[in-house]
């Protein structure tokens, strides 16, 4: 006799996924912030009633729609003022140079459709903790594992500043000293990335005139991702949620 399938995780009665599907956690955090979302739109009658739930977690045109008219009512934004800039520079002052470069190479670990992503992540991690031991191996580990074109040039990126590179990568190579394998994977749009960091060149630091625009526009993506979370906790609370749990140290929606 067959194992009986666990029931489907869902929110207010709607599932996150198909019968027989078993999404990775964030997956399901993040479809499950999605679905609170799309509830609230209809709730609010910006979205028809007969809109329906894709089992892929991606919300109709018409939702999205929806959902970005619902948060634009809903999430109240303080517009950050000179003092709150001030001290935003002052404390990340790292972040607002111009003319950082850093040599680096990486080995991705690429999330491609059908890819077990849980079983990518741990082979992921295994890696860096290996590299991080023995970092004279990256070239021929990322000539043998990496999905990155550059795999076949042991990883090599060369000298980067922070417009050769996706935002999130950007994010956690420059405004920072460390020099050597990073100790954490790099997540990005493209999957997991282990990266060695090998030379830094420091940039000019711009004073805050300079980037007054920059850091007040930082300050109010902050603003705007801890009224999202708020606004997802409070909705979460009124909802009956099964087999998927938010908690409280991330936002899955803006992951």
């Amino acid at each position: 006799m067959s194992a009986p399938q666990a029931e489907a995780a869902s929110v207010g009665g709607v599932a996150l996924h198909a019968p027989g599907e078993a999404p990775d956690e964030a997956t399901l955090r993040q479809r499950a912030c999605t679905e609170l979302l799309r509830q609230a739109a209809q709730r609010a009658g910006l979205l028809d009633a007969s809109d329906r739930a894709a089992d892929d977690g991606i919300a109709s045109e018409a939702a999205s729609a929806a959902i970005e008219a619902l948060l634009e009512r809903e999430l109240v934004l303080p517009e950050p003022d000179e003092a709150a800039c001030r001290r935003h520079h002052a404390a990340h002052a790292a972040r607002y140079v111009r003319g950082e470069r850093v040599q680096a190479r990486h080995l991705l670990f690429a999330v491609t459709p059908g890819v077990d992503v849980a079983a990518l992540r741990r082979r992921a991690e295994a890696c860096l903790l290996d590299l991080r031991c023995r970092p004279e191996a990256f070239a021929e580990v990322a000539r043998e594992w990496s999905n990155c074109p550059s795999g076949q040039a042991g990883g090599a990126l060369g000298w980067l500043e922070a417009q050769d590179c996706a935002p999130e990568f950007a994010r956690e190579l420059f405004g920072r000293a460390e020099v050597g394998v990073l100790p954490r994977l790099v997540s990005t749009r493209f999957g997991w990335h282990v990266v060695e960091v090998l030379a830094r060149a420091p940039g000019e630091a711009l004073p805050f005139e300079a980037v007054r625009s920059a850091v007040a526009q930082a300050l109010r993506q902050q603003a705007w991702a801890t009224a999202l979370h708020q606004y997802l906790q409070l909705l979460a609370s009124g909802a009956t949620i099964r087999g998927v749990t938010l908690d409280a140290a991330a936002t899955p929606l803006v992951q």
